[in-house]
């Protein structure tokens, strides 16, 4: 199994039917039996539907409902684009139905401004990085644990019918919301360290991750 050693750039792939969706460029923080820990920062390489990058751009609804069709439908077409605005550590188990974000304002010192659940297929490790698929509901997660929300309910269920999200999916999504919540409930696995998390800052000697040239075909295989 490929490991990871600090500083290595880590590619997360979303990949949907065999074909990748989006394709992130990360640091190695971390390789650990219990997570995978990456960080990412500003000037990172990203590749996304470029129908994502126009709802950034202009903040036109319209243009983000777009997405899930082109996605249903296998027509979708990716653009390139640099990360901005945040820092970010995540957090990614072997097996489980989630990983975990810690975002960072990276124009000021203010530190940890929100954690974020991101629901997603189990990661399949790669030669470049892993392979998963965002499941498009997510959890939103005050910096102190006080409270949380759940985001993109009307989108996941849009990718319910449009089978984005099939059968097995949600029923793995389900069990995986509650044994998220009882994460942050019990302070475990990444919350259990909040201060060293809300510490973190991006290491400013090391330049911004890139993608490889062959980060639309290495180790891809016939799911995510």
């Amino acid at each position: 199994m490929r490991r990871f050693t600090e500083g290595e750039t880590v590619v997360r792939r979303d990949v949907f039917r065999g074909k990748v969706w989006s394709a992130h460029a990360f640091e190695a923080v971390e390789d650990a039996p219990e997570a995978l820990v990456t960080a990412g920062r500003p000037g990172a390489e990203v590749l996304a539907s470029t129908t994502w990058f126009q709802w950034l751009l202009t903040g036109d609804a319209n243009v983000r409902l777009r997405a899930l069709p082109d996605l249903a439908g296998g027509t979708w077409e990716l653009g390139r684009w640099s990360w901005r605005d945040t820092a970010l550590l995540q957090w990614v188990p072997p097996k489980a139905w989630f990983s975990v974000y810690a975002f960072h304002d990276a124009s000021s010192e203010a530190g940890l401004t929100h954690w974020y659940v991101n629901f997603q297929r189990p990661m399949r490790r790669t030669a470049i990085g892993f392979d998963t698929f965002d499941l498009l509901v997510d959890l939103v997660v005050a910096p102190d644990l006080s409270r949380w929300d759940w985001k993109d309910e009307d989108e996941y269920a849009h990718g319910r019918r449009l089978g984005v999200v099939s059968e097995t999916d949600h029923r793995a999504v389900r069990s995986a919301r509650e044994e998220a919540v009882a994460l942050i409930e019990s302070r475990s696995g990444p919350f259990a360290a909040v201060d060293g998390w809300t510490a973190w800052r991006p290491d400013a000697r090391r330049d911004a991750p890139v993608l490889p040239d062959d980060v639309l075909t290495a180790g891809l295989t016939g799911t995510a």
